[in-house]
């Protein structure tokens, strides 16, 4: 899976999110202060990282700034993208399953090394659901990006 990650800061947690990442087998693909000529403002790169993903060149995305808030608020402005931010396993499982979520923002002050690996270990394990009124509520907020 090709993935695009972003962080506005070159964090330790952001350098082990990228190579967790490529250890699982996914192709990365860095914005912001992960790269040397990126941008790194947490606007510009977490919206550079959702593009990917709604323009196709990624099936997902991580997009990181310090609060993760930032980060989850410039990605879901990309019509198309569903960025949930997840400071805990639970979360990013429910936020796939019921949210088909496919950009996952994460706080570099919160998350540590071992709460990234389950993190990342519940968001790849997870799967959209087949709940119809889960379903329905994804077929509204794709309605609402194309009324914007």
């Amino acid at each position: 899976m090709r993935i695009s990650v972003s962080s506005d800061m070159d964090e330790p947690v952001a350098r082990s999110l990228v190579a967790r990442l490529r250890e699982r087998g996914h192709e990365v693909l860095a914005h912001g202060a992960l790269r040397p000529d990126g941008d790194p403002r947490w606007a510009v790169c977490s919206a550079a990282a959702a593009r990917d993903v709604a323009e196709g060149r990624s099936d997902q995305a991580v997009v990181c700034c310090w609060t993760g808030t930032g980060a989850s608020i410039a990605a879901n402005k990309v019509p198309g993208v569903r960025a949930a931010l997840c400071t805990d396993a639970g979360t990013a499982d429910g936020a796939r399953r019921w949210n088909d979520a496919n950009v996952l923002a994460l706080s570099l002050r919160l998350t540590s090394e071992p709460l990234l690996g389950e993190i990342l270990d519940a968001w790849f394990a997870a799967a959209p659901g087949d709940d119809a009124e889960d379903r329905e509520n994804i077929a509204h907020v794709k309605r609402l990006d194309e009324r914007a």
